[in-house]
């Protein structure tokens, strides 16, 4: 199952008022273990970043003046994401400004879900831990993630951060699968348990000789009055 961990960073809060996209961060997600396989990009967008965004994430206009255009780099993009179940921390805000480049494209493309499933992890963290917070510092403090390094927003390194969340969220890194038990050549394959061989030596079981029942008997006598009869071995 490969999965796309996405992470974008913009020009302002809204599409409809022309914000554009400068930043998206990819980290792939293969059977449930993070791969070295990521797509990241700065992007020039054409406009200014607003002084509140610079704020959030840093990237100034400066910096991404001879960045390529999200033109120069969508079929990368959704080449690297096509036919994953992309998921995004709040996915409604970085899938409408995906959807909103897409457009500006003239037609070429379809909507983003046309190339991939999208899970939101902050809806997934609500139904999780209903009334508390769940941004992705908070969720990174009860799931025991470092997150110290994060002095900025950057996409690809908030990639890298909700990959370790969403992996916590849903059950840890390490899955033991069917497939991994019937296939040796599996990622997982040291996850398997290795089956006892028929014709192994049989188990020794050495029995307990009476003078060390005894002894077990009186030290558990001594627990259970020291316990007022609370002894859990002595009950029946």
């Amino acid at each position: 199952m490969r999965q796309i961990v996405l992470d974008t960073e913009t020009t302002g809060l809204e599409p409809s008022q022309g914000h554009r996209i400068i930043e998206i961060g990819c980290v792939e997600i293969n059977n449930r273990r993070i791969t070295s396989n990521h797509f990241h990009q700065y992007i020039q967008p054409d406009r200014d970043v607003d002084e509140g965004a610079l704020a959030v994430h840093g990237i100034s206009n400066e910096f991404l003046q001879d960045k390529p255009r999200f033109s120069a780099i969508v079929d990368d993009l959704l080449a690297f994401v096509e036919g994953a179940e992309v998921i995004i921390h709040n996915a409604p805000f970085d899938v409408g400004f995906l959807d909103s480049e897409l457009r500006l494209l003239g037609g070429r493309y379809r909507d983003f879900l046309n190339y991939c499933s999208v899970t939101d992890t902050l809806a997934l963290a609500r139904q999780l831990h209903p009334g508390q917070k769940n941004s992705l510092d908070a969720l990174c403090k009860r799931y025991n993630i470092d997150n110290s390094h994060r002095e900025l927003h950057g996409a690809l390194l908030d990639s890298q951060i909700l990959a370790d969340v969403y992996l916590a969220m849903t059950g840890g890194q390490s899955a033991l699968s069917f497939d991994a038990l019937n296939d040796p050549s599996s990622e997982s394959r040291e996850m398997v348990s290795h089956q006892l061989r028929t014709d192994r030596e049989r188990i020794r079981v050495i029995s307990a000789e009476q003078d060390e029942l005894s002894a077990h008997e009186k030290v558990l006598g001594t627990i259970g009055k020291a316990s007022g009869g609370k002894c859990v071995w002595l009950r029946e």
